[in-house]
């Protein structure tokens, strides 16, 4: 496993190796020792259709890391900075990823993160480092202007939670 560091200081992608043969594959998605100082004792799964956008979500108590691993169809994943005191307060990074990409995505906790599902239908697994707190969690809108994310899909299937978010804006003055 390898880790690359992406243009926002903390997100990571971990690069793994994927063994093929005529049976299929064997990929490696977590080694404990290439982020020794993080325990992930909660695991999650979660299935999606196409044109399903999931997010973007933060816990603002027990915030969590994340290791997202695709692992089927295909994703357009976002991670935006919240950190109140991070140069890129605000900024996002988007990556594409799928079952066949020999990577997952680290994601430091403080951190809102959504997904877009491109292919027919995903699963995704998201390794946490702390438990669920549903009485902190908080969704900032997918499609705040300031955001500047350019979704790959229009007319997104949303939740209610996922149509009701924050702006950045909003955020900000909560949780100062």
């Amino acid at each position: 496993m390898k880790i690359v560091n992406t243009k926002i200081n903390g997100l990571k992608i971990i690069k793994t190796k994927i063994y093929r043969d005529k049976r299929g594959f064997l990929k490696e998605v977590f080694r404990k020792n290439v982020l020794n100082s993080i325990e992930f004792p909660f695991d999650i799964m979660s299935y999606s259709k196409k044109k399903v956008l999931r997010g973007l979500h933060i816990q603002t108590k027990r915030s969590q890391a994340k290791i997202i691993t695709v692992t089927h169809g295909k994703i357009f994943d976002v991670a935006v900075d919240l950190r109140i005191n991070s140069k890129t307060f605000g900024k996002h990074f988007s990556i594409t990823i799928s079952d066949k990409d020999d990577f997952s995505l680290y994601i430091p906790e403080n951190f809102a993160h959504g997904f877009m599902c491109l292919s027919k239908e995903c699963t995704i697994n998201y390794k946490c480092s702390n438990y669920r707190d549903q009485k902190s969690e908080k969704t900032i809108i997918w499609n705040d202007k300031d955001l500047k994310i350019k979704w790959p899909l229009k007319n997104p299937i949303l939740s209610k939670k996922d149509i009701s978010g924050l702006t950045i804006a909003d955020y900000k003055k909560i949780i100062r």
